[in-house]
């Protein structure tokens, strides 16, 4: 579904600011795998899921989605393929329109529009059918402009809005962090019904070693740009954090572990 060949990332090259984000990393995905993506603060993770959405250009390497060789294709291009949801729950969705102008905005992503274009009442009814799934009474709102919506609604319709269309790959950048623990717990659930019941491929960058360990069916460790650790199966089944703290400190010393995921 997804291979990532051999792509290198440096920011600012030749300055005294150089950084080196992503060293010669490669990567495959099956259909239907979920992978969670841990790492420090600088450990290349963000970066990794930035160059597959085609936020900036790779240095050298070549990334293919769906048989597709998109290494050269621009963000918007991507869009078609991909499903997205951010960290800031502010972003992915217009504040300004209506919930129901927002699904459809994400229903006809990748399409030509028209003059023509509407919400017609059999796409509203789907809309309603798929807002109850997220069980937080959206689904009687569809006329409430998404800025009055709580961080975490507005989280979870995001969700909903980057599936909409099933896309070949979701992709999901630390997309609970900005919520507390008990909003963060429940976007979390409705990501794996989801991703579950439409057998999606995803790939989710997270902090929380926790959350690394009980969601997807395969985890990957990151640390200074390079993939470190690659588990899934019964072994990443019987991880536990203790497990994770040491890999990070065999592989790069106590220094590699950021406040935010000793807390996790």
């Amino acid at each position: 579904m997804l291979k990532v060949q051999n792509v290198s990332k440096t920011f600012n090259p030749g300055t005294i600011t150089e950084r080196k984000a992503l060293v010669n990393v490669s990567l495959e995905l099956a259909e239907g795998d979920f992978v969670t993506v841990i790492g420090g603060n600088g450990a290349g993770k963000s970066t990794l899921l930035n160059l597959i959405a085609g936020v900036f250009p790779a240095d050298c390497g070549s990334i293919t989605l769906a048989g597709q060789d998109i290494t050269d294709w621009k963000e918007y291009m991507r869009a078609t393929l991909l499903g997205r949801v951010f960290q800031d729950p502010m972003m992915g969705t217009a504040s300004n329109m209506m919930i129901e102008e927002n699904l459809a905005f994400a229903l006809r992503r990748g399409q030509k529009r028209g003059l023509g274009w509407g919400i017609h009442p059999k796409e509203r009814a789907m809309y309603r059918e798929r807002l109850v799934t997220l069980g937080l009474g959206l689904e009687n709102r569809l006329a409430a402009k998404v800025g009055l919506l709580s961080g975490g609604q507005r989280q979870a319709l995001t969700l909903l809005m980057a599936t909409l269309r099933k896309p070949k790959l979701l992709l999901l950048d630390e997309h609970t962090a900005a919520l507390d623990p008990k909003t963060a717990r429940k976007v979390l659930e409705l990501t794996e019904e989801i991703i579950s019941r439409d057998h999606l491929t995803a790939f989710m960058v997270t902090h929380n070693m926790r959350d690394a360990i009980h969601y997807g069916n395969r985890l990957i460790m990151m640390m200074d740009g390079h993939i470190i650790y690659d588990v899934s199966g019964d072994e990443k089944k019987n991880l536990q954090v203790s497990d994770l703290l040491q890999k990070f400190e065999t592989a790069g010393g106590s220094d590699s572990l950021n406040d935010r995921m000793l807390l996790s």
